[in-house]
């Protein structure tokens, strides 16, 4: 049986990997592993290790902490998202909305975000 946990670990891998652009076999051989293993550990099929974690972490240059972010409130959080249509980074067309978002510059991101949000209103 899957832990919750362990499926939140492997949907922030997953999301966070997506953002990066990065492929599942590319992340695999940053770690040294098969890309079978990181598939398991995205649908929290297999645990990640501490070892591993910070391994995948490294990898994709993130904070491990990255990889718990919200999971105190998970099921607040998933009852939010099924009542908002679903898991919005599950969608290819935000997350290449978030990284086309990254790579603006600073003050003009500040500038798009500030337009969003009176457009959204």
């Amino acid at each position: 049986m899957k832990h919750p946990v362990d499926v939140h670990v492997g949907k922030r891998v997953r999301h966070r990997r997506w953002m990066l652009g990065m492929t599942q076999q590319q992340l695999a051989e940053k770690v040294g592993i098969k890309f079978q293993q990181i598939q398991k550990y995205e649908t929290g099929m297999n645990r990640i290790s501490a070892s591993r974690l910070w391994d995948i972490a490294d990898a994709m240059d993130v904070n491990i902490g990255f990889f718990f972010e919200g999971v105190d409130g998970e099921e607040a959080a998933e009852t939010m998202m099924e009542h908002a249509g679903g898991d919005i980074m599950a969608d290819r067309e935000a997350i290449e909305l978030v990284r086309s978002y990254n790579a603006i510059p600073e003050e003009q991101r500040k500038r798009l975000f500030d337009l969003a949000r009176v457009l959204s209103a």
